[in-house]
């Protein structure tokens, strides 16, 4: 099964794409799309949503996993996450990607085994169960990988579902 997490913002959106089979995870690529700081935030939005949908066609994923948008202290940074999410969706919705989103403590919990883990606990794990020689940058990159992963622990009963449907064992 091919996942592709998805760490949404609007300066950078971190992604991953991961090959689960049985118990094993492998990357097949991951990244970041960039948008320039001073652009008008509807460009940003456009660019976001044309690399996501161009990223879909070359990885063609049985599965989208994305964190869940969750609000800190700063409304008006958690709205423009949220549309940038937004376009991320319809990116997947149109590609007829089955989405799954996860919690920050979900992610915490599936990668190290406890939902009070530091990040770079979290990007250390990651790093081991892909096998990677380094953590991969930008941050958000390597919360993509985890948020990939998480999919494949968290999933359960959907995961085995869908790879049924689609005869992979």
């Amino acid at each position: 099964m091919i996942i592709l997490g998805i760490d949404p913002g609007y300066a950078i959106v971190g992604w991953g794409v991961i090959e689960y089979k049985g118990t094993s995870h492998r990357p097949v690529a991951f990244g970041a799309i960039t948008t320039e700081a001073h652009t008008d935030f509807n460009q940003r939005l456009e660019q976001i949503y044309n690399d996501t949908v161009e990223l879909i066609g070359h990885a063609k994923p049985d599965a989208m996993s994305i964190e869940k948008l969750y609000f800190n202290t700063n409304t008006t940074t958690a709205i423009q996450v949220a549309q940038a999410r937004g376009v991320i969706l319809l990116a997947a919705q149109q590609a007829r990607i089955p989405v799954y989103e996860y919690t920050p403590l979900q992610v915490k919990t599936a990668v190290t085994g406890y939902g009070r883990a530091l990040k770079p606990q979290v990007m250390e794990m990651t790093r081991r169960l892909l096998h990677l020689k380094e953590v991969p940058k930008p941050d958000d990159t390597a919360d993509a990988l985890a948020i990939a992963i998480t999919h494949t622990q968290a999933a359960g009963t959907n995961l085995r579902d869908t790879m049924m449907k689609r005869g992979i064992k």
